[in-house]
């Protein structure tokens, strides 16, 4: 067994919320990362004393005790997870995996046992649900009842707000038992009290988030922030984590401190603290504890007389007293050297600070990204400025952070610092873009400015200036067109009654011989062939281009779908490889062995076992033996299909009768059509209608001789496959003999 197990899809409960993360167990250690925070709670397996299995309403419940009273919980695992969970634990914790029985009855009266920071409340002695204490806020006691109020969490759809216990008085002992159990529900609960004196006080400082200047207090578990409307109590452990700051003036230092949960006000969330000093100034502050107890429980990071700038002292206890690490900006440096840039975020004016393992964007409102939950960035134009580009952001919960307004000499600082950190950057050239995190730098090639990285941005000016001439282009030739003169041109359609209708350009240019020269007629004559000439190009040219354009899809046609390719009747099927063959014949005794296994689990079981097998001598040797019958089946199935299709290929019966269909279908569509030529008469559609319906014997073919004459010719009744009909004439092979007397 290996001495390592990960779990990808564990949840984590959180003040009534079920968080996502990864859990990791290792021989002498538990990590569990939350993927919504990113915050990572880790500790060693020689703390671990219990480890409990709990059935929940979906799924399974593990729970581990340690030795200082805390407990951890980690749903979302299944049933045939246990076996395996059970064998890691014993071997590596010391402890046993201990299932734990649920009351399936619905009582609401039972026993209440503290067990570290949790309540049981047990029927019949089963567990029947938990309370962790940890999620209390505040609570209160009466004569005979003790409510317990929970602290609110906006992640989670519902949220228990508050719980009452009737604890009835027992007349055979004098212990109180309602205030014995109030003093044990204040132990382990989360109140914060403002007991004794603080460690550090701040005056004045200046705020940001939440505006105002306030008065900082430091106590060993919670700080509270004292201003002149309101006061704010911030317990240590929702602080994830601290940055400090440079602005861009060089001038002012920002202090952020991170908090999950955050600050609330009202309807307002502040998810983070932002204090803002001044750089020149300094301070000197004394500390309520001695030299000794600093020592002892800061480990001498702090002095009782501190003394230096402002924000250096204040980033210093901050780390020391919520023992979080201070993150600063990292190897980024801009266009004049500061280690932002300035843009707007929704209106609003700030500071976006590239990070080393992510974004913050101060002040308003704040925002701190992930690398690691980024999925791409982009790089676009700005919108009515050609002086500035907007920086996207789009996350892997498909949200989407546009800061705009940037300074177009920040943008080569930027770029490179993106493809520094394997972020992968949209790109319109599909063709040259890459996949996956390292698209961002594997596809960069064919740039002059950049050493041949490719240039993301530049490549978009480019294109979509070029979309903008070749639309002006376009609209131009459309019009120049020649608007449409009725006295120019005779009639375009040929007239029902007309015998000598005009057809084309050559008699409009000999009508017109009379008044002009034979010179000029002939320059106006290729004038227009040559415009027609060209425009033809263009619009073949922008056809082509919208083709392959994925944002137009041409008019003309409809899109053929690509049909698949199917297994022929009687066609040998390929063989199986030795892994199928061998499931096959387990696939039984796996779902006997895991009873109400799904399909899906029996595959993934069936690969945990196929991997355990040594000797695969035996399915190795059947599936081979499968192929080599496989491939002397498609050999004599190949050999086959020659054979048949010479055959064919020799009768030729396959491709005459769809011509001669297609002849056949022609006479139907020529027949309403006239036809202009000198000497010929042309009947009405009245004339030619009647004479199609008016005989029923067989057609009779005209015949029309070099001297105008007629002559009349009997087809046969049925059309010859070897040789179809191309006749032009054959639109009137339709007419009944009776047209030659008409004439």
């Amino acid at each position: 067994m290996s001495d390592v197990q990960e779990y990808p899809e564990v949840f984590q409960e959180v003040r009534g919320a079920l968080n996502p993360g990864r859990l990791k167990l290792q021989s002498n250690s538990v990590t569990f990362k939350n993927i919504k925070t990113g915050k990572v709670d880790q500790y060693q397996s020689s703390d671990i004393e219990a480890v409990h299995w709990l059935k929940r309403a979906r799924g399974n419940c593990l729970k581990m005790l340690l030795n200082n009273g805390t407990i951890h919980r980690y749903d979302g695992f299944k049933e045939m997870e246990f076996e395996r969970l059970a064998s890691f634990v014993s071997k590596y914790y010391n402890s046993e995996l201990e299932k734990v029985d649920i009351a399936m009855k619905g009582w609401n009266w039972g026993q209440a046992d503290f067990v570290a920071n949790a309540l049981n409340f047990k029927i019949d002695n089963h567990l029947a649900f938990e309370i962790p204490l940890g999620n209390v806020s505040h609570s209160t006691n009466t004569k005979n009842e003790v409510t317990l109020e929970f602290h609110q969490n906006d992640d989670a759809a519902v949220s228990l707000t508050e719980l009452r216990f009737h604890i009835p008085t027992d007349p055979n002992t004098e212990v109180d038992t309602v205030a014995e159990f109030y003093e044990k529900v204040l132990a382990k609960a989360d109140i914060i009290q403002a007991t004794g004196d603080a460690v550090v006080t701040f005056t004045e400082v200046q705020c940001l988030t939440p505006r105002g200047r306030y008065d900082i207090k430091l106590y060993p578990t919670f700080l509270q922030l004292h201003g002149k409307t309101f006061d704010y109590k911030v317990p240590y452990t929702t602080v994830l984590r601290l940055f400090l700051l440079p602005h861009k003036d060089s001038r002012q230092m920002f202090f952020v401190v991170s908090l999950d949960p955050p600050i609330k006000q009202g309807q307002t969330r502040y998810h983070f603290l932002i204090l803002l000093f001044n750089k020149e100034d300094e301070m000197t502050v004394e500390l309520g504890m001695t030299e000794e107890e600093l020592k002892e429980k800061y480990d001498g990071k702090l002095n009782p007389e501190m003394h230096g700038l402002e924000y250096e002292v204040v980033s210093k206890i901050f780390k020391a007293i919520t023992q979080r690490k201070i993150t600063v900006p990292g190897s980024f440096e801009g266009q004049q050297g500061t280690r932002c840039v300035s843009c707007s975020y929704k209106a609003a004016t700030g500071l976006l600070y590239p990070l080393e393992r992510g974004f913050i964007f101060v002040h308003k409102p704040p925002l701190h990204i992930r690398f690691d939950e980024i999925n791409c960035v982009n790089f676009a134009r700005g919108s009515g400025n050609t002086r500035s580009f907007d920086f996207e952001i789009e996350t892997l919960s498909s949200s989407v952070y546009h800061f705009v307004g940037i300074e177009k000499d920040e943008y080569g600082k930027l770029f490179d610092f993106v493809s520094s950190k394997k972020l992968r950057v949209k790109n319109i050239d599909k063709n040259k873009s890459g996949k996956g995190a390292n698209a961002g730098t594997g596809a960069m090639s064919g740039s002059d400015e950049e050493g041949g990285d490719h240039d993301a941005y530049l490549e978009r000016m480019k294109a979509e200036g070029k979309q903008r001439q070749d639309d002006d282009e376009d609209d131009d030739t459309d019009s120049s067109d020649e608007s449409f003169n009725p006295g120019e041109s005779g009639s375009e359609v040929a007239e029902e009654y007309d015998s000598n209708p005009p057809t084309t350009d050559s008699e409009d240019s000999d009508e017109e011989s009379d008044s002009e020269p034979s010179e000029a007629k002939k320059a106006r004559k290729e004038q227009k062939q040559k415009e027609k000439a060209e425009k033809n190009e263009k619009k073949k040219a922008k056809e082509k281009k919208r083709s392959k354009s994925a944002k137009t899809v041409s008019e003309g046609g409809k899109r053929k779908s690509k049909k698949k390719s199917k297994r022929e009747k009687g066609q040998p099927k390929r063989p199986q490889s030795s892994y199928f063959l061998w499931l096959n014949e387990n696939r039984e005794k796996i779902k006997e062995d895991n009873p109400g296994i799904s399909i899906t689990e029996v595959s993934k079981k069936a690969g945990e076992l196929w991997k355990k097998v040594t000797d695969k001598t035996k399915w190795e040797k059947l599936a081979e033996e499968a192929k080599k019958d496989y491939v002397k089946a498609m050999e004599q199935w190949n050999n086959r299909e020659i054979s048949e299709g010479g055959s064919d290929e020799g009768d030729g019966k396959d491709s005459s009768p769809k011509k001669s269909k297609k002849s056949n279908s022609s006479p139907s569509k020529k027949a309403n059509e006239s036809r202009a030529g000198a000497g010929v008469a042309y009947k009405s559609k009245e004339f030619i209608s009647s004479s199609d319906t008016s005989g029923e014997d067989k057609p009779k073919k005209k015949k029309l001789r070099k001297d105008g004459s007629e002559s009349e010719k009997e087809l046969p009744s049925e059309p010859d496959e070897a040789t179809p009909n191309t006749s032009e004439d054959s639109g009137h092979s339709g007419k009944s003999g009776s047209e030659s007397g008409s004439d």
